[in-house]
């Protein structure tokens, strides 16, 4: 009820803000001004005046279309007063509060009627600018609330999804999410084509505001900004593919503050571009754990709640293969187990005969077994533990991880030197709070803390290509301010051709 209080708010304000001035616009058409002041009976009597459809009136009522109808009403309202000008309309479009004053308050501005307004004819150019104009906005109006189309740049979901798969990814399945940084170039998300630079200008900041919120579900393809992409060293071989803390770390070999300061120090080297949340690249990953879930992860299967959770049939991961010594065929190989046996990145020799390394589905596993072709499959298993929160405190590993609790908006941890690690990005930058460690000590926003209670709603994300999947693994939680939308239909695919058999399938 409160998402639909301000929708309504929002409405009645574009409808009456701009009265004081149609009071005066009213009584030089011969309608008494008091009639401005009545929301939507207002534009009733605009439409009458300007001798257009008055079933646009209940158009308004539509949510969040129902403001660009205002907006149409307003300029064929000016019409009516002899302004055919774009910057006219533009005006009585978007600034219609100042600009009916003006008109309202120039006594050289006199009503002309319904008649001179259809007697105006547009050059063909201004046509074209006004449809040019059209496009973009209802353009920009489906892509802000509706959906929106994205590429799978990386195989990080294959086999599920598919590089270069193209995706519709729905903006109303979690709530459309109001643009936090409102002035950007149409259709362009952080960078300009061709020239570089920032496609968007901070001067207007909106906080986070879903209208509607729907939960992400357990098992959800999601489509997200990425969590640490706030920082990124903007040179093409960085960007989200060597994220910036990644280098800090590296270059600290660990320390990842001895490596910040030596980025700092050599911007010509490590050239930095600080992004707002929106316009944080855009990451897809599955969601394995929802707010409030207690995650674990062994030996590849992960367990929410202390229950195994079913392993998507289309992820794949890294499996020691030993065959029954019967020669493999190219052809056969990838037509019934999806393994190219030309690609490394599928297909590797072991150390040992008949032994190979090989990148497979769980459904390929099962049917490799069932066939008799292989004797015995074991998963790859990392051992490396450098992944997220990156803290001696925790020895996990991509494939062995946690337990680790997701925080749910309202709950409380406890704060402790030992979870300290997990929790302090979450505190610290998503929910802009001072947090530090001292002595074996916390303090948040400058006094020891042993609690803290959370804003916001947090998400846990992975790969369904397990070994080559840069997910929350490595970086953490993703807030719920962060989430774009549900992936839910690939409509276009592509590999050396199109991928006829991918085209407009349901994405699960």
């Amino acid at each position: 009820m409160n998402q639909v209080a301000v929708l309504v708010l929002i409405q009645l304000l574009i409808l009456l803000l701009p009265s004081p001035g149609a009071y005066r616009l009213f009584e030089k058409a011969g309608v008494a001004g008091w009639k401005a002041f009545l929301p939507f009976y207002n534009t009733w009597i605009m439409q009458r005046l300007a001798g257009r459809p008055l079933h646009w009136v209940f158009w308004q009522l539509v949510p969040i279309v129902g403001w660009f109808i205002s907006m149409g009403i307003y300029i064929e309202f000016v019409r009516t007063f002899g302004k055919f000008r774009f910057y006219e309309h533009a005006l009585a479009a978007l600034l219609p509060v100042a600009y009916f004053a003006w008109l309202g308050w120039d006594h050289r501005v006199t009503f002309k009627g319904a008649e001179t307004a259809r007697a105006y004819r547009k050059s063909r150019i201004r046509e074209w600018v006004d449809a040019a104009v059209f496009a973009v906005v209802a353009a920009t109006l489906i892509r802000t609330f509706v959906f929106e189309a994205y590429v799978i740049p990386t195989p990080s979901m294959e086999k599920t999804l598919l590089t270069n798969d193209y995706l519709f990814v729905s903006k109303i399945a979690y709530g459309p999410r109001l643009p936090m940084t409102p002035l950007s170039v149409p259709f362009v998300h952080n960078t300009l084509p061709l020239i570089g630079g920032k496609s968007y200008l901070e001067w207007v900041r909106i906080p986070y505001i879903r209208w509607f919120p729907v939960p992400v579900r357990r098992g959800d393809d999601v489509v997200f900004n990425f969590p640490i992409g706030d920082t990124v060293i903007d040179l093409p071989d960085f960007q989200s593919q060597r994220p910036y803390y990644d280098v800090c770390r590296e270059l600290g070999r660990g320390n990842i503050d001895s490596g910040r300061a030596l980025v700092l120090a050599d911007p010509d080297q490590y050239p930095l571009v600080v992004r707002p949340v929106d316009k944080e690249e855009n990451f897809i990953k599955r969601c394995v754990a929802i707010p409030g879930d207690t995650l674990l992860i062994r030996d590849e299967v992960v367990y929410i709640d202390g229950h195994a959770q079913p392993i998507p049939p289309a992820s794949e991961t890294w499996y020691t293969v030993t065959t029954n010594g019967s020669p493999l065929d190219e052809a056969a190989m990838e037509e019934e187990f999806g393994v190219d046996m030309t690609s490394s990145e599928e297909f590797r020799p072991a150390a040992f005969p008949n032994e190979y390394s090989m990148l497979l589905t769980r459904r390929a596993r099962d049917k490799m077994l069932s066939s008799g072709l292989a004797l015995e499959i074991k998963p790859q298993l990392d051992s490396a533990w450098k992944v997220f929160p990156y803290s001696t405190a925790c020895y996990w590993t991509q494939d062995n991880f946690g337990p680790l609790y997701v925080p749910r908006k309202g709950s409380t941890v406890q704060l402790t030197p030992a979870n300290y690690a997990l929790y302090e990005r979450a505190i610290r930058i998503y929910e802009k709070n001072s947090l530090e460690k001292k002595n074996g000590v916390v303090y948040l926003n400058g006094r020891p803390a042993d609690r803290y209670t959370f804003k916001m709603d947090y998400y846990w994300m992975m790969g369904d290509n397990r070994h080559g999947s840069l997910d929350s693994r490595f970086w953490g939680f993703v807030p719920e301010d962060h989430i774009v939308g549900r992936a839910d239909l690939i409509w276009m695919s592509w590999d050396r051709g199109v991928r006829w058999n991918r085209l407009f399938r349901l994405i699960r």
